[in-house]
């Protein structure tokens, strides 16, 4: 029998319709389009404005819009992951109502959150399903509602975050495509350094948790960018040459979108050239675990068969990774 590898087969995406531009942002908190663009490299965000929809509404417009486009039967899917950091609610999986809703009322699926790292992490998990032989189709979905979690009065992370949705589907693959390597990490020293401190088991939802915004997401900016920048880089720098892969041999470094500078390092890391550094920071900001399916949507017309991609992550936590993957299709 010839070894199964898990290949990504096919892609979907969706962001909402309303744009966060910096230039609304300078009427929202004291920034400037120039400061911002210099910082992050971050023109945009997109913004899911209905009070009524969550991140589940997200993840459901982006899978359906690869079953659209790879004209799939969603009763074929044996699983899907929901790769978040902004599940609907506490209790009760985002990612079980959105294989309900799409349906895949054959599939089980359940959540998976380690910050910006979901979906890294998630590709992992979803490949070692296909590699078992146990499941031949398994939806990996990154969506996230940043803006739920957003204060939009403190400027040092309302200028990052935006809401989007990616997801992609692993099957089997016996041509040697698909994940070739990982390499995955976490450090629990951020916990205190990205976080939101109430709503959990240790600070529950009180009148004053609410009054102090301890429900919305904090940083310490320098902390986190110096972590995200050694760690983000050393990964993938450790995944390309683990594979006794050289710079020329890398098609395409497809990097956690939260920080240009950030991006930069890690291409200046692996010697890249710029064109082989794929980014829609400018358009999206961090949209969390939707960064890593939008770049690859967003670039999939240029992916070739057999291409070597670098995908790589750091989130809060901290978590962080890097994952070498061959291209298994042409795009049609």
């Amino acid at each position: 029998m010839n070894t199964i590898t898990a290949a990504i087969t096919a892609v979907g995406a969706y962001v909402p319709d309303y744009i966060l531009s910096n230039k609304v942002l300078e009427t929202m908190v004291d920034t400037n389009d120039e400061w911002i663009t210099t910082r992050t490299g971050i023109k945009e965000r997109r913004i899911l404005k209905d009070a009524d929809k969550g991140t589940s509404f997200l993840a459901i417009k982006a899978a359906q819009d690869l079953i659209a486009k790879a004209n799939i039967d969603p009763l074929e899917i044996d699983m899907v992951i929901m790769a978040t950091a902004t599940a609907d609610m506490p209790v009760a999986s985002t990612g079980v109502y959105v294989a309900t809703e799409i349906g895949a009322t054959n599939a089980f699926a359940y959540d998976l959150q380690a910050a910006c790292s979901s979906f890294l992490y998630g590709m992992s998990t979803a490949a070692a399903y296909i590699q078992s032989g146990r499941y031949k189709k398994v939806l990996l979905i990154g969506a996230d509602k940043m803006s739920s979690i957003v204060d939009y009065t403190d400027r040092s992370t309302c200028i990052i975050f935006g809401d989007g949705a990616g997801a992609v589907l692993f099957e089997p693959n016996y041509e040697g495509l698909g994940l070739q390597d990982e390499y995955l990490r976490s450090d629990g020293v951020g916990r205190d350094f990205l976080k939101i401190s109430a709503g959990g088991s240790l600070i529950p939802t009180t009148e004053e948790t609410v009054k102090n915004r301890q429900h919305n997401i904090i940083q310490d900016g320098k902390t986190v960018f110096k972590y995200a920048v050694t760690n983000m880089a050393d990964a993938s720098e450790l995944i390309v040459k683990r594979n006794n892969l050289t710079n020329e041999d890398v098609d395409w470094l497809v990097p956690h979108q939260a920080n240009k500078r950030i991006i930069d390092a890690t291409a200046s890391r692996m010697n890249l050239e710029d064109s082989k550094v794929l980014m829609n920071i400018e358009k999206y900001g961090n949209t969390t675990s939707a960064t890593l399916p939008l770049v690859l949507s967003d670039f999939e017309h240029q992916f070739k068969k057999g291409d070597n991609i670098i995908l790589a992550a750091f989130g809060g936590g901290f978590t962080w990774g890097s994952i070498y993957l061959k291209w298994a299709y042409d795009t049609k």
